[in-house]
């Protein structure tokens, strides 16, 4: 029998949209057929052999990212590339490894996917479902928008292989509220570099035990592109030795890498337990990247030969390709590719800002060999952290938040923005960090005088890649009568997150008094900066409401196993209308490291100097 037109076009149309409801075959760039997948080739395909159920596995787990007030994105791995199942992996579902090996069936069939959501975990009334298909083509990854949510409100979701009931686990996310909706007490967790090599991603999974927080914020260094030969950190030491085992260049390499960094528990659990909204530092491609080099890439003949062939724009491409296959986060704009840079309204509370201040369109930036070079050009007004176009729709989001009445404004960097003299504490001729916003002191003052001339106040800066934890007031020095005893002249306050695991900056078996002397040697010697630490691993969470924002900082005792334990370093207020941190600092009292005027206190830790490492005497073990 004939099959009319008209339902052939219907099963034509349904085909298509389940293909490009995949959003990773439209990335990175939809519109330049050499950074986007041709899917009218992959549609015509001769690929008979097809994928029973069982043969497939929900390799890594599933994600949500970047709400909206209806809609969010939500993520999984959907593949027959299978190792072996981790018998402890009933914490945040099946985690069977990457894996290149011998035995990896190699098919070019495709791999059709549903998925659903509802506001209850037994799915009796399910809000969205859809399907997409997957392939060779994009690291059988699976990138959907669930849309017609409801605002401020959370969800389950799964997936599962198409008319089977091979399913993903089960993953918890939340929307946005609405830009006009009231909404408080909001919380943040705050994370940046998470090296693999060099323990255990513990930080992840404490907030999601603690049920703690609504979204993640992740600054940065996601993934290092180092080699992973066992001698790179603890590495085999502790079974932690990172796939491929060299540094990594094309795009199997940075998908395999990913892969790796997935298969962590932690970041499993965190991933499945909030949203996530995330954004790339330099080592998600390479070492203190900027936007034409990096500190091995510089394009020379040299470099070129030293890298296996891979140019400096192929390798970012590569790198850029793979994070956004396997990030559950939204492509703002699809011609053009390196746009990571967005914002996000959580109501009337805040305005998210998230910056690239590496890949976009950064300046030259310290490679290590031209520090002295950089030092003399650092406060040029030439140089840009990010490029004109990206610093001009900073400034706007900066007067838009203002104008409409957010209560704070959020600026996400990668590094550090406050002048941080280190000279001492490093022992260096030259006294700025080159590579953060101390490298490009114009650029800053055009942020802070933008600040200063519109009166826009309650401003928080949460910043990474130091490795380190730094509290400010936000100043114009030089610029401002300011006050570090009673913080007047402030324009907001900035907090910097130390690592999830990459090694202190001082050394990864630093002790913890000499951690401290530096500490105290860099908050004398910082009118601004009011509290430093140096010693711990660890995260932020940052909580908000109409009066005062609340930061506060963690620090992991060990990071060399997988474990649940913390120490809860340092509190910090900042109220509604200030614009510095509340005095007494921290109540004028941490933990540990240095606090400017106030007191340390570590009568509830043992320094075990054997290992280096802290442990807390007071946890009880629980199940993880």
């Amino acid at each position: 029998m004939k099959v009319p037109s008209l339902v052939l076009a219907y099963l034509a149309a349904h085909a298509a949209g389940s293909w490009t409801s995949n959003l990773n075959y439209r990335s990175p760039s939809e519109h330049h057929p050499g950074l986007g997948i041709s899917l009218h080739k992959v549609n015509k395909r001769n690929t008979p052999a097809k994928f029973s159920p069982s043969q497939l596995n929900f390799t890594h787990g599933v994600a949500s990212g970047d709400p909206y007030a209806d809609s969010v994105i939500l993520w999984t791995r959907i593949s027959p590339q299978y190792a072996s199942v981790d018998d402890n992996s009933t914490v945040s579902g099946v985690v069977p490894l990457y894996n290149h090996g011998p035995n990896l069936t190699v098919s070019t069939a495709p791999v059709c996917v549903e998925y659903k959501v509802s506001e209850t975990e037994s799915f009796d009334s399910v809000q969205c479902k859809g399907r997409a298909y997957t392939s060779s083509d994009i690291d059988y990854t699976v990138k959907v928008e669930a849309t017609n949510l409801q605002p401020f409100t959370r969800y389950y979701y799964q997936f599962n292989v198409c008319d089977s009931n091979n399913t993903s686990p089960v993953g918890k996310t939340k929307t946005a509220p609405t830009v006009d909706d009231h909404v408080s007490d909001i919380g943040l967790a705050v994370y940046s570099c998470s090296n693999y090599p060099f323990g255990f991603f513990n930080a992840y999974g404490n907030p999601a035990r603690k049920d703690s927080v609504d979204y993640v914020v992740h600054l940065g260094d996601y993934i290092y592109e180092y080699a992973g030969d066992g001698d790179y950190g603890y590495g085999g030491s502790i079974g932690r030795i990172p796939k491929p085992e060299r540094i990594i260049y094309t795009l199997n390499d940075y998908r395999e890498r990913h892969a790796t960094y997935r298969s962590d528990l932690d970041l499993q659990l965190s991933h499945a337990s909030f949203p996530w909204i995330p954004v790339w530092d330099d080592h998600e491609v390479s070492d203190n990247t900027y936007r034409d080099g990096a500190s091995e890439l510089n394009n020379t003949e040299a470099s070129f030969v030293q890298d296996g062939g891979v140019s400096v724009d192929q390798r970012k491409m590569n790198a850029v390709r793979a994070y956004f296959e396997w990030m559950p986060i939204r492509q703002v704009e699809m011609d053009d590719n390196l746009r990571i840079w967005r914002s996000f309204s959580i109501g009337s509370l805040f305005d998210l800002i998230i910056l690239d201040t590496r890949q976009y369109d950064r300046s030259i930036t310290d490679l290590y060999w031209n520090t002295d070079y950089i030092h003399e050009i650092s406060n040029d007004a030439g140089r840009s952290m990010m490029g004109s176009r990206q610093e001009n729709w900073f400034y706007n989001s900066l007067s838009s938040s203002a104008e409409r009445g957010a209560a704070w404004r959020i600026i996400g960097s990668q590094t550090v923005f406050s002048k941080v003299n280190e000279s001492a504490a490093y022992g260096n001729v030259n006294p700025l960090d080159y590579d953060a916003w101390d490298g490009y002191q114009a650029n800053r003052n055009r942020t802070l005088q933008h600040l200063t001339e519109n009166d826009i106040g309650n401003n928080i800066v949460i910043s990474g890649d130091s490795h380190a934890n730094w509290v400010s007031d936000l100043v114009w020095l030089d610029h401002a009568n300011y006050s570090s005893s009673s913080g007047a002249g402030g324009l907001g306050v900035e907090f910097a997150g130390s690592a999830v695991s990459s090694p202190s900056p001082y050394g990864q078996n630093i002790t913890i008094q000499n951690a401290n002397n530096a500490s105290n040697w860099l908050t004398t010697h910082n009118p601004e900066l009011q509290w430093s630490e140096i010693y711990y691993r660890g995260y932020f969470e940052l909580h908000l409401n109409y009066e005062e924002a609340r930061a506060q900082f963690f620090g992991l005792p060990t990071i060399v196993t997988r474990n649940p334990y913390e120490i809860s370093l340092a509190n910090f207020t900042v109220k509604h209308g200030e614009n510095k941190l509340a005095r007494p600092v921290a109540g004028g009292m941490t933990e540990t490291g240095s606090l400017k005027d106030g007191q340390i206190s570590v009568s509830n830790v043992t320094n075990n100097t054997a290992t280096g490492e802290w442990f807390v005497s007071h946890f009880d073990q629980e199940d993880i």
